[in-house]
């Protein structure tokens, strides 16, 4: 019977286990308490994580930010609550949820769980565009679907949330390396006058987290992790220095800026460029 349970993701209807079991076996491996039974035909394993169990006893699947983390995806921050997609139809569950409705095909869902393109999309039209973008971004990277895959998704998407849904699809890219940049990437896109490419490369210096050519702008996402020995101190200031040496100015970031502080780094961006536009049409910038 486990083994049986397993074979279909952890949790299953009767409909989906009929050929396999009986109504006799399922109940006897209850009653032993080898599965467990979370709610109307639902059946699922004993050790099921906290998240999936909910979804099945609510009669839903595990969607949004809790299928992203499912499928080992990168998030902004986890979700607090089960992260639940139940049919329209359905009566509301009992519990503390983040609750959606919609009615998904066979193809949006796999072994109660929204299928991969289904959960970036249901992210790009449920959140914030620097949430969705994580999502998007580490998708991407785990390189089962592509950005096609995405934007198809997306063009097809239901009406309300469909910009929303093309815009996140447009911006993702594997080269944001984990959800530091991914958050940085969305901040740095609203900044006027800025165009930076991810994984930029300098020659002399090697790649770098966001570069704009034209500006001769670098953006650097800055991590402890990173940066907490005498040789990785070392490693950034001959860095840095090649960077100058070749008339290109450097911008560092940390975590805490970004994710909780985006209108201060939006700023602080926004006054470079200026800067930087002003020296590229002959000005100094500087006071008398």
């Amino acid at each position: 019977m486990v083994e049986v349970l397993q074979r279909t993701g952890g949790v299953a209807t009767f409909g989906e286990l009929r050929g396999l079991v009986t109504h006799h076996q399922l109940r006897v491996a209850v009653a032993q308490g080898r599965i467990h039974k979370p709610g109307f035909n639902r059946y699922a394993l004993v050790d099921l994580p906290a998240h999936r169990r909910a979804a099945a006893k609510a009669g839903g699947v595990l969607s949004h930010l809790s299928a992203a983390e499912h499928y080992g995806w990168k998030v902004k921050f986890s979700p607090t609550k089960p992260c639940i997609t139940v049919p329209r139809t359905a009566r509301k569950p009992v519990g503390v949820h983040e609750l959606h409705w919609a009615d998904l095909s066979d193809k949006e869902m796999h072994r109660h769980v929204t299928s991969r393109t289904r959960t970036v999309i249901d992210c790009a039209r449920a959140y914030d565009f620097d949430v969705a973008l994580c999502v998007a971004d580490s998708a991407l990277r785990e390189g089962v679907i592509d950005q096609d895959d995405l934007l198809l998704a997306a063009t097809r998407s239901p009406r309300t949330g469909r910009r929303r849904a093309l815009a996140v699809a447009e911006a993702a890219s594997a080269q944001h390396a984990n959800p530091f940049e991914s958050c940085l990437a969305a901040i740095l896109r609203l900044v006027p006058g800025l165009h930076v490419v991810a994984q930029g490369q300098v020659e002399g210096v090697g790649r770098v987290d966001f570069l704009d050519v034209r500006l001769g702008l670098v953006v650097e996402a800055e991590s402890l992790e990173f940066h907490g020995t005498r040789t990785a101190l070392e490693r950034d200031v001959k860095r840095y220095t090649s960077c100058a040496r070749l008339g290109l100015v450097v911008v560092r970031f940390t975590w805490g800026q970004v994710m909780f502080d985006a209108s201060g780094v939006a700023e602080a961006m926004a006054d470079v460029v200026g800067w930087r536009t002003m020296q590229a049409v002959g000005g100094h910038g500087l006071a008398a």
